[in-house]
């Protein structure tokens, strides 16, 4: 009982906190052996198709350096039960580009990444010492809005956090890939990242 409330008190937690602790373990264990520790079950990732993220990164040996990256802003339901963060990703050799992450609170109170995408960009963001946290407003039930049907040209996902404050989609074609988050303000759904990647990248 003690060593689990020992981990529990050491263990991330918030989404910025994870986060950093994911960059911080890719640094030091490696790149891929990091993402699959971090990573769901059922973790998306693009590459660029949408995959399973554990089956992407079995066996997949690390890069002699991992990319950095850091968070700038976080977005969390109001239960704190599902957070999206975005923020700059830096690679070994300069290139640059923004990502944005979602993580899902496990019943044992741990975080694991359930969706990862991103893409390169010309200039990078600027690095934050402080990351800017929108938390979705509590008390007033959340209005319920209908996904979308996915056309069969498509692949698309759908989710929300327990309480309904936080919801995302992501859908894929021959065009591209796009991800939506929106936020509960306490009166309407707010979008609070957008982020949109034509074919190939």
């Amino acid at each position: 009982m003690l060593l689990a409330l020992l981990l529990q008190a050491t263990a991330p937690q918030t989404a910025i906190d994870v986060e950093r602790a994911f960059d911080a373990a890719a640094q030091a264990e490696g790149q891929w052996t990091a993402f699959r520790r971090y990573a769901a079950a059922d973790a998306w990732m693009f590459v660029p198709e949408p995959v399973n993220a554990q089956a992407w990164l079995k066996d997949r040996k690390d890069p002699a350096q991992s990319v950095r990256w850091s968070p700038t802003h976080s977005y969390v339901a109001c239960d704190g039960s599902l957070a999206a963060n975005t923020g700059g990703w830096t690679r070994p050799d300069g290139s640059v580009g923004y990502f944005s992450t979602l993580w899902q609170r496990q019943t044992d109170g741990a975080w694991k990444w359930t969706l990862d995408h991103g893409d390169v960009l010309q200039a990078a963001r600027p690095a934050v010492a402080k990351p800017a946290v929108q938390r979705a407003a509590c008390g007033a039930k959340p209005t319920e809005i209908a996904f979308a049907p996915c056309p069969s040209t498509r692949r698309c996902r759908q989710g929300r956090s327990a309480d309904g404050t936080l919801i995302w989609d992501w859908s894929f074609d021959a065009d591209g890939r796009q991800l939506t988050v929106m936020l509960w303000t306490g009166k309407a759904f707010e979008t609070v990242l957008q982020d949109e990647v034509r074919s190939g990248r």
